[in-house]
């Protein structure tokens, strides 16, 4: 009998749209409640602005992230009550940036309430530290990570996501970020893109932030994982919750390590990622780093279920 073993992965920031998550709210008890439940504990209809309000403000970091959760969890809350995953079967669970936070959540680590204040804060003290510390960031596609931390050092900027095999991705000062894209092109990087993005995340500029968050983390209240959880920063699974606390903070100012996250679980037989949330760009970041893993999104299954019945 075949070993069923699965990973749950929660995406990070960017996948954000008006309209995430309507369907789940209309058509299923369990997604509003998850709604209902961040909606009270902000104080705020997070809801209203996903579903139908001005995409400048849902952009906005401190609404994007949590938003971006709350899709996460109904997802998986959606899935869990169709019996479509089973925690039985789930190996590993692991996160994007502020995904990471989604699949502590989805472990039992956090309250969804206690995971979205965090993420509003955390949010909040990032936008801060964009307008405190101006920068930017950038894809660079085709190079391995070992040359584009050779051409951060160069440049004087970072390496703030180390997505897949072929992007990684630079922060820091516009115009070190800048440089280090030209200095890619020198060395053959097929693309390196500027991204649209209001600051430096994952680099030093965000030292306030996570100084902040330090703050806050340390009052939040954190249960023991049911689940393996991989940390982005080590990309290997949290061994005890002061561990989690110090590398949530940690992460703000260090490179989200995604490949070696996918790695680790592929060579320790994860055998099948679970996009669970809104989008598909984990599922590609997957698949560019293990081309034979199986993937599958968390819509595509409510798809499948749907027709089924």
């Amino acid at each position: 009998m075949e070993v069923i073993s699965n990973v749950l992965v929660f995406p990070g920031q960017g996948s954000q749209k008006i309209g995430m998550g309507k369907d789940l709210y209309e058509n299923f008890a369990v997604a509003r409640e998850v709604f209902e439940r961040i909606d009270n504990a902000l104080n705020f209809k997070l809801s209203s602005l996903m579903f139908a309000g001005d995409a400048e403000e849902l952009n906005k970091t401190s609404n994007a992230q949590p938003a971006i959760m709350a899709v996460s969890m109904a997802y998986f809350e959606v899935l869990r009550s169709l019996g479509l995953i089973n925690l039985d079967e789930v190996k590993f669970m692991a996160g994007h940036s502020l995904g990471e936070y989604s699949a502590l959540c989805a472990a039992g680590c956090l309250s969804i309430e206690d995971t979205a204040v965090l993420l509003k804060a955390r949010g909040a003290y990032m936008m801060q530290a964009c307008l405190d510390n101006p920068g930017s960031m950038a894809a660079i596609i085709g190079l391995n990570y070992s040359q584009v931390k050779t051409i951060a050092d160069e440049a004087g900027c970072y390496v703030g996501n180390s997505n897949s095999p072929a992007q990684i991705v630079l922060s820091g000062r516009k115009e070190t970020v800048e440089k280090g894209c030209e200095l890619a092109k020198e060395q053959g990087a097929k693309r390196a893109i500027m991204l649209q993005v209001s600051g430096a995340f994952h680099s030093p500029l965000m030292q306030s932030a996570a100084d902040k968050m330090a703050e806050v983390i340390a009052q939040a209240r954190f249960a023991e994982p049911t689940a393996k959880v991989i940390s982005n920063l080590s990309a290997l699974p949290y061994e005890n919750t002061a561990e989690i606390k110090d590398l949530l903070v940690k992460q703000i100012t260090n490179t989200v390590k995604w490949q070696e996250s996918v790695v680790y679980m592929a060579d320790n037989g994860a055998t099948k990622f679970i996009e669970t949330g809104f989008g598909n760009v984990l599922t590609g970041l997957v698949k560019k780093t293990r081309p034979e893993a199986e993937t599958v999104l968390a819509e595509d299954l409510l798809k499948s279920y749907a027709e089924a019945i």
